[in-house]
C-alpha cells in the first residue's frame, strides 16, 4: 500500500507529509481512482498519463481528469522537464504521505463527514490490496511467504496507554522506513498496515 495515510500524523518539518484539514481536499481524495493514482505516484515515482492509465486500467482522459483534481489540491504536480515532446505529460506526487487527526474534526460536522468518507475509501483500498496479495501468494518464493504476517490481539488499555502505543507504532514504522529505501539489492516493495483503536461496545 502506498497511500500511507497516518491518522496519528501531523505536519512534517521536512515537507514529506501533507496534513489534511480542508474538507474539500478530503472529499477530492476520497475518490478511489484518485487515491489509487496518488498511491501509484508515491510508490513508483513520476509517471506519464499513459503509464498510469495502464496501471490503474482507466482511460487516458479519465486519468487526466483525476490528476487535475489532485493537482488542484496540491497532491500532485506536473514534471514538464521529463517530457520528450509536448504531447507527453509526466506527473509526480508532491508529498510522501497523507496525514490527518480525527480528533481535530469531532466538533465540525462537515469536516467529520469528509474525513469519514476518505477513511472508508482508504479502508476499502486496504482490503483490495490484501485480497490481491492472497491471490498472488502461491506465485511467490517461499521466503517471502514465510516473512509475511498478519493478526490482531485484544488489549485492555487506558486512553493514555493507547496514545503511547500509537507513538511506539509510529517510531517502529519510522525506523523501518529509514532502513527500507528503494533500490537496495534483493529488496521488493512491502506493504505495512496497522490499526489500533478502542473496540466498539
Amino acid at each position: 500500500m502506498t497511500e500511507r495515510s497516518e491518522e496519528a500524523g501531523g505536519p512534517s518539518d521536512d515537507g514529506r507529509t501533507v496534513h489534511l484539514t480542508d474538507p474539500r481536499a478530503m472529499r477530492a481524495l476520497a475518490h478511489p481512482t484518485r487515491l489509487r493514482l496518488l498511491g501509484e505516484l508515491r510508490g513508483r515515482g513520476p509517471q506519464t498519463v499513459g503509464m498510469l492509465s495502464e496501471i490503474v486500467d482507466e482511460a487516458v482522459g479519465s486519468v487526466s481528469y483525476h490528476l487535475g483534481k489532485l493537482a488542484s489540491f496540491g497532491f500532485v504536480e506536473e514534471v514538464p522537464e521529463l517530457a520528450r515532446d509536448r504531447r507527453e505529460r509526466w506527473w509526480r506526487a508532491t508529498h510522501e504521505r497523507t496525514a490527518w487527526k480525527p480528533v481535530e474534526v469531532l466538533d465540525d460536522p462537515e469536516r467529520r463527514a469528509a474525513l469519514d468518507s476518505l477513511r472508508r475509501t482508504v479502508l476499502r483500498r486496504y482490503v483490495e490490496v490484501l485480497e490481491r496479495y492472497l491471490e498472488s501468494e502461491a506465485t511467490l518464493a517461499p521466503a517471502w511467504v514465510a516473512g509475511a504476517t498478519s493478526g490482531d490481539t485484544q488489549l485492555h488499555l487506558t486512553s493514555d496507554e493507547l496514545t503511547e502505543l500509537q507513538a511506539d507504532l509510529k517510531a517502529l514504522v519510522d525506523r523501518w522506513e529509514a532502513r527500507g529505501a528503494a533500490g537496495r539489492a534483493g529488496t521488493e516493495a512491502v506493504t505495512l498496515m496497522f490499526h489500533a483503536f478502542r473496540r466498539p461496545e
